[in-house]
């Protein structure tokens, strides 16, 4: 019968060209030996949000480790991408503020943009003398912020930030950095584009992610303190998720 019959099965070899994790980490035996350590420690779930019993060491020990890489004064880690995105301008931006959007930006910055309930006007992609003329005809009351990605998730492109940056100044307005797909590949440390292109300090609000290049999960917001304690007590998003388990922490740390 064919139940008797052997049949050699061979694995085939696959090539992931698809995937985001770019330096390989995902499985680094150092990173699955922090996780396993620390879930033997602290247990599969953190219990509760960061505000009330959530916050470990760990996550103490990653957020200064995360301002260190970034080279601000502060960071605030969130539990992913979309939760920090849409938390972040939904918390820093309102109605009476005016933002201005890449075309081509992520929809989690998208979508927070539409839950600010801000005046979005969108500049059609790497297009600086569209933002300029944007900038120009918006209204000079309220806050400005503009948006970008820094490495653009589908056409894996630049965002112009020297430029960008320069037309904030001018133009009094705040700069906002989506480096997900920056963190880990771009500067001389790895820290993104900003550090490509030497503009430490000169942008406000750095947000990345944890669950690319560096292996395992979650997202961090860069910024100056006082920006970072105002979205303690108001981002919607962080304020009301259940802490990240100390497990991934780890991973992250290591």
């Amino acid at each position: 019968t064919i139940n008797q019959l052997y049949i050699p099965v061979h694995r085939p070899v696959v090539v992931q060209l698809s995937s985001n994790n770019y330096l390989d980490l995902a499985s680094h035996p150092a990173l699955k030996r922090a996780a396993a350590e620390a879930l033997e420690r602290y247990g599969c779930g953190a219990g509760a949000s960061r505000l009330i019993s959530g916050t470990t060491e760990l996550h103490t020990e990653l957020e200064r480790k995360l301002a260190g890489l970034k080279g601000t004064e502060a960071a605030l880690v969130f539990s992913s991408g979309y939760h920090a995105n849409t938390g972040i301008i939904s918390a820093l931006v309102g109605p009476g503020d005016t933002i201005f959007s890449d075309a081509l930006n992520h929809a989690s910055i998208i979508d927070g943009c539409r839950l600010s309930r801000a005046d979005v006007r969108v500049f059609r992609h790497r297009n600086t003398r569209h933002l300029e003329e944007l900038l120009v005809s918006a209204p000079p009351t309220g806050q400005r912020l503009i948006v970008t990605d820094t490495v653009f998730s589908m056409d894996g492109d630049l965002a112009p930030l020297k430029e960008v940056v320069a037309l904030a100044r001018r133009h009094r307005a705040w700069v906002m950095v989506d480096e997900a797909h920056a963190t880990g590949v771009f500067g001389p440390s790895g820290a993104g584009v900003v550090e490509e292109m030497g503009l430490a300090g000169q942008v406000e609000i750095q947000m990345g992610t944890l669950g690319k290049a560096l292996g395992s999960f979650g997202a961090y917001l860069a910024a100056y303190k006082k920006i970072v304690d105002y979205l303690v007590n108001t981002c919607r998003s962080f304020i009301y998720s259940t802490a990240l388990p100390a497990s991934v922490i780890a991973a992250n740390l290591a």
